[in-house]
Formats: structure tokens, C-alpha cells, sequence
């Protein structure tokens, strides 16, 4: 392949110790054990995607074997091992993709292959990417070669999964945990390649590149192969145009977005995030940004501009710092709890974009909370009172009533605020008529009280209880299960009990369906009944009888 068609990723793939970047200590170490002869068994690197595991190790394998020895590692004109290793096609230099070799049959063919010496080179390497998806058998297997190889033999060994290696290997390698590449030094990188590549892109498009590589070169270099080619050459690419080519928005929208928070502007508040998912911004990427931005507002004292890793400019940090001041701690922790509880539930929720305009109606309100000190118990009634008051009151209006698409947020806010003025007074205001639901059990039977048949069937047929809880309940996903069931549940949890519940779907495996339970309680009964004398005197008089079934006695019948 030409080097000019290669994409970057492999067309700036580090050659030898000296390109390397961000592994300063690591390479010093490797390079002295090889300078002094003292090369162990094994070798271990571990870390993250795109940070250098495998160049290393070929680096590695190179250095061994390379005929000009490791102070004058072929860089331009290579010999005819690291040609070969480069390309991956040296005869004693095998890789090995343990993702796709994981049987302790391929683990066996490389031990016998190890019985052989060297072919022309001086070490027999083997190189095993991702290493942590091989079998135990297959580990197993290594462990007596990785402790006593041949003097002519090195194993290298590369994984992102360090926690899935046996201790047993772990203690047979010399390891080297790669750290992620600093964002000063990736930005210097990715410039000079920019410069090579003849790239017109602005410092601040770079800056969003490393940022959303989160310190690893390939990614990096993969995206600033896209930013190129998304480009004609006589046009820069600004911070701007790479945000909408990575689906990226501006931080300051969100920085206004927090600011009319604190301010209390619903309106601008709504504006802002419209604006913001209009840019194509899912929900919950603009809850983990929402939140990165809290931990910003909350620490901004003690952080420095390059110690945000990029995330934020001169402009957006020096705003943060002002507004910031103003503020109290307890508010952005309190914002910080809402907005993970957030993130969990909207999982739930056909419209998220929705529930993300409610989640900032909500939030607004979490202010006078911490003013007025309400404790967590009285927290959701002071949400639906205070809402409904200004509904009434005529405080929540739609952003423009001209638009074709009005406010939804306050169309569904007064549409609860009708509903809930069209019960009669004393359905709501009567504390004796609500019910106090405190178990699965009672909740069923309320449901059979309440002649909710429907939910009654769906509740002991297709649902596998996790948890149940202070108003919130948590079961396995079924897909019997009526799609409607978690609304039509949740609206009758707070017709009866004037609260508002959770209800979530869990990835944990429940406990068995009420149906279930009662059929198992019948086969023990059963089984129960056959192992007794009266049965077996039974059967003796009657060979051919079976029994299919048994019903308990109420005691007034007995």
C-alpha cells in the first residue's frame, strides 16, 4: 500500500522508542533491560485502546532482532528484520490475535512451534494481542513455557483487560501499565501531523479532537483524518464546523443554560436547550455534559485552565468562575444527585427530549428546596404544588405562541393541573382515602380491591419483582408484559396515593412471578401429599390413580 492512501492511524504508527510519545518512563525502562542483556521472559503492556500496546511490542521485537542493535534502530532504511516485522510477515516474529485464537489447541501448536530455534533472527518472538480472551485451559497451558522458556524465546503480550488475566501469568511477565497520553502532549502531536498533512484547522478544532479522544493517539489521529477530509483544501475548519462534524454543541449554550437556572428564567432556559438538541444532541450526552459542567461549577476554584483537559476555553472558564461565586455548594451537589437520578430513569421514557424539559423545570425548583430546607420525604409534593401555583398564576408560559410547535413542558403540566382540578375536592384533599401501599403483596391486593383486573394479571403473571421500595419499584425487562403496564401503573399509584412512583426496568434477573411461586408451591404440596401413608394406602387399593391436583381447606369448611 502507498504511504500517502495509508490512513493516519498507520501512516504516523511510531517506528521506534524515539517517536514515541507520553511513555517516557516506560520505553527508558525497556530500553536499558535490552542494552544490558537483562530482557525478562515475558512482557505485559496494558492500558486503554489507541495508546501504543502493540507498536511497542513491535518495537520491542525489533530491538531484539534488529542487525544495527538498539542505539541505531532502523528508522528509514530498514534491515531485513524490521522490514519484515514492520510488515508483519518475519518468519520468527509471530502475532497472534488471541480474540480469535482463544483454544487451548492454538495455545499447543505455539508451544511446539517454540520447541524450534530462531530461522535467521536472533530471539523467536510471539506477540499476543488482547491476550485476555484466551481460555484458562489455554493459560493454563502457557504457564510452565512463560516460566521456563528457551534463551532464544520472548513472549509480548498486550490486553485492555488487565483484571481477566490469571495471577499466575500476571506474575510470570514483567508488566507495564500505559497511561493515557496527556492532553498537552497529544495536542502537540496532532499539530505536527496537521502541519504534514498540509491541514488548515484552527487550534481551537484541535483542542475539541484530543479532548474527544480522551488520551489515545489512534483515536485521535482517526479523527483528525475525518476533520481532513470533511474539508477542501482552500477552507478552515473551525471550532464550529467540527462540532457539528463530531456532534459536539458549544459549551457556552450550556454555561447560559445553568446561568438562567440559577436566574430563575424558565423561558431562556428552554430556549437554550432546545437550541441545543436541535443541533442533533441526544439526551444523555447532554446530561453527562450537564454534568461535567456541575463538577466545573462546584471545583473551579482549585482548577486551572489546562487542567480541564480542553474542555473549556478562556472565555467559557473565566464565565464559570464568575458565575460560580454566586452559588451555593449545597445547590450544585443537590443538581448533581437529580441529574444521576435523571440519567437512570430516562431510560424509561419513549420521549427523552421531554423529560430532559421537565428534568429542567424540576431542577429550577431545587433552589427554593435548599432555601426553605425541605426535607427529601416532602420534596415531590412541593414540586406539584409549586408547579401547579404558577401554572395558575400564569408564571409558566409557552416560548412563543406563534410557533407551530408550542410548549410542550407547560401543555403537559397544565394538562395535570385540569385533570387535577376536574376530581372533586375531597378525593384530594381527604388524607383518609389514600392508601398506604407498602409491599408487593398489598399492592396486588389493592389492585383486586380497586377492580384493576388488567393490572392485577399483569402483576402476578408477567412480573419479576427486584426490588420494592420507598416508592420506587425495580423489575427484570419481560417482554409479555403490556406496553402500556408501567403508565397505566404509575397513574393509578398516584390516583391512590397522591405520590409520585418509579418504576423501572432492571438488567438483574427478579425473583419468580407470583403465578410461578403459586405452581411451585403446588408441586411441593404435591409432592408433599404422595410421600405420606394416606396416599400410598391409597394407591395400593387404586394402582391406576393419579393425582393431578389439591386444594386447601379454609378452617370453617374443615
Amino acid at each position: 500500500m502507498n504511504n500517502s492512501s495509508k490512513v493516519l492511524a498507520l501512516k504516523y504508527r511510531p517506528q521506534s522508542f524515539n517517536d514515541l510519545i507520553g511513555q517516557e518512563e516506560i520505553v527508558q525502562t525497556i530500553y536499558n533491560a535490552i542494552k544490558s542483556n537483562k530482557t525478562p521472559n515475558a512482557y505485559l503492556f496494558t492500558g486503554i485502546r489507541g495508546i501504543g500496546k502493540t507498536t511497542i511490542a513491535r518495537i520491542v521485537a525489533k530491538s531484539l532482532n534488529c542487525v544495527n542493535g538498539v542505539d541505531q534502530l532502523c528508522k528509514k532504511d530498514y534491515c531485513e528484520h524490521c522490514k519484515s516485522i514492520t510488515s508483519s510477515n518475519h518468519i520468527d516474529v509471530l502475532e497472534m490475535d488471541a480474540a480469535s485464537k482463544t483454544g487451548v489447541d492454538d495455545v499447543r501448536d505455539l508451544i511446539e512451534f517454540s520447541r524450534y530455534g530462531p530461522t535467521s533472527a536472533k530471539y523467536k518472538i510471539f506477540i499476543i494481542d488482547e491476550v485476555h480472551m484466551l481460555s484458562k485451559q489455554a493459560f493454563n497451558a502457557l504457564l510452565k513455557t512463560l516460566e521456563e522458556p528457551p534463551e532464544y524465546l520472548k513472549f509480548i503480550f498486550a490486553t485492555t483487560e488487565i483484571k481477566k488475566i490469571p495471577i499466575t501469568v500476571l506474575s510470570r511477565c514483567q508488566r507495564f501499565d500505559l497511561s493515557r497520553i496527556r492532553s498537552n502532549e497529544l495536542f502537540k502531536f496532532i499539530n505536527q501531523v496537521k502541519d504534514q498533512e498540509n491541514g488548515n484547522i484552527t487550534e481551537d478544532a484541535i483542542k475539541l479532537i484530543v479532548k474527544i479522544s480522551e488520551g489515545s493517539v489512534r483515536d485521535a489521529l482517526s479523527l483528525l483524518d475525518r476533520a481532513l477530509l470533511s474539508q477542501d483544501k482552500n477552507e478552515e475548519l473551525n471550532l464550529e464546523k467540527a462540532q457539528k462534524i463530531f456532534g459536539y454543541f458549544d459549551k457556552s449554550y450550556l454555561i447560559n443554560l445553568i446561568k438562567c437556572i440559577f436566574e430563575g428564567k424558565e423561558d431562556e432556559v428552554i430556549k437554550n436547550y432546545r437550541h441545543i438538541y436541535d443541533q442533533g444532541v441526544e439526551p444523555k450526552i447532554f446530561l453527562n455534559d450537564f454534568l461535567e459542567l456541575l463538577y466545573y461549577f462546584k471545583n473551579i476554584s482549585y482548577l486551572k485552565l489546562e487542567g480541564t483537559h480542553f474542555s473549556l476555553n478562556d472565555e467559557n472558564f473565566e464565565k464559570i468562575k464568575v458565575i460560580s461565586e454566586g452559588v451555593s455548594q449545597k445547590t450544585l451537589l443537590l443538581f448533581w444527585q437529580f441529574t444521576i437520578k435523571t440519567l437512570n430513569e430516562i431510560e424509561i421514557v419513549s420521549n427523552q427530549s421531554l423529560s430532559i424539559e421537565m428534568f429542567l423545570v424540576r431542577i429550577m425548583y431545587l433552589i427554593d428546596i435548599e432555601k426553605k430546607n425541605i426535607k427529601n420525604d416532602d420534596r415531590e409534593q412541593y414540586f406539584d404544588k409549586k408547579i401547579l401555583k404558577d401554572v395558575k398564576e400564569k408564571k409558566i408560559k409557552p416560548i412563543d405562541q406563534n410557533q407551530e410547535i408550542k410548549s410542550q413542558t407547560v401543555s403537559q403540566i397544565k394538562n395535570i393541573y385540569q385533570k387535577e382540578t376536574s376530581r372533586s375536592k375531597s378525593e384530594i384533599i381527604e388524607k383518609e382515602k389514600l392508601v398506604k401501599i407498602n409491599d408487593f403483596e398489598q399492592l396486588i391486593d389493592i389492585c383486586y380491591k380497586k377492580k384493576e383486573i388488567k393490572l392485577k394479571y399483569e402483576l402476578e403473571t408477567n412480573v419479576n419483582l427486584v426490588s420494592f421500595e420507598n416508592k420506587k419499584i425495580e423489575i427484570s425487562f419481560n417482554e409479555n408484559l403490556d406496553k402500556n403496564f408501567v403508565k397505566d401503573l404509575s397513574t393509578k399509584l398516584f390516583e391512590w396515593t397522591n405520590s409520585r412512583w418509579i418504576i423501572t426496568f432492571s438488567q438483574k434477573v427478579g425473583a419468580n412471578t407470583k403465578k410461578q411461586e403459586n405452581k411451585n408451591k403446588k408441586l411441593q404440596l404435591v409432592s408433599l401429599v404422595k410421600d405420606s401413608e394416606n396416599y400410598k394406602k391409597i394407591i395400593a387399593f387404586f394402582p391406576d390413580a393419579e393425582l393431578i391436583n389439591i386444594e386447601t381447606l379454609d378452617k370453617k369448611d374443615e
